[in-house]
């Protein structure tokens, strides 16, 4: 499922959330001036679970570590691996920066994307490959999404046998199909590790963690701020 976009009026125009598919564009336009040295750069800014674990081990400290939670959210493996984030980051943060505001929208994509890290680093600490993009945070927002606009609607697109279709589907119904596909990949990933001693490609776990500490400030923020939550509409509810 692809989504386009949804279909509630915003109050403020999203100028962090567009500021940060700017960033996270030009960051991968970087990468691929870099050519062959792209691998070097992914494996200094991207974050290592096993780094974290053993700082010393690898030469950094645990403040350059920490640092690395950061830079390997605005770091990507492939333009599909962009393309993919970007969409969703387009489609749902403009609806969360509109309820959290444009600094605390800010610091809620980082954290989310951390707390996603960490999550990861929980399941395979002694991982040796860089987890990067910005996956965790996006699933952080959403997660905020479904608990502050469920009743969005969600104009999708849909790949069928012979065709794709546009439809539109509610969030409470799109997201939590999206976290169910991330938890039982999760669940895989972790029989994939203990039958090859490897982590797969795809760091699952920091969406799962991404998202229920989205979802966790996104029921904060709803009872915080209900004025902000609901959207303007003929009937004061989400349309």
């Amino acid at each position: 499922m692809i989504p386009l976009r949804h279909t509630l009026p915003l109050q403020t125009t999203p100028v962090v959330n567009r500021a940060l598919v700017i960033a996270n564009g030009v960051v991968f336009v970087t990468q691929l001036f870099l050519g062959q040295r792209t691998e070097m750069m992914i494996n200094i800014f991207g974050f290592v679970p096993a780094r974290l674990v053993h700082p010393a081990a690898y030469g950094y400290s645990l403040f350059e570590v920490a640092v690395t939670l950061i830079t390997s959210l605005f770091l990507h493996g492939g333009f599909v691996h962009l393309i993919g984030n970007m969409i969703y980051l387009w489609v749902f943060g403009g609806a969360v920066e509109d309820v959290l505001g444009h600094v605390r929208y800010l610091a809620f994509f980082i954290v989310c994307g951390v707390i996603g890290s960490l999550t990861h680093t929980m399941l395979f600490p002694q991982s040796t490959v860089p987890s990067i993009g910005a996956s965790g945070s996006i699933a952080g927002i959403l997660g905020a999404f479904l608990v502050l606009r469920p009743r969005a609607r969600i104009i999708t697109l849909l790949p069928l046998v012979v065709y794709w279709a546009m439809i539109e589907i509610r969030a409470v119904i799109f997201l939590p199909i999206w976290f169910a596909m991330q938890f039982f990949n999760g669940f895989l990933s972790i029989a994939a590790a203990h039958r090859t001693q490897e982590v797969n490609g795809i760091a699952w776990w920091a969406h799962v963690g991404g998202f229920v500490f989205g979802a966790i400030i996104g029921a904060f923020a709803r009872r915080r701020s209900p004025e902000r939550v609901t959207p303007y509409g003929p009937e004061g509810v989400d349309v």
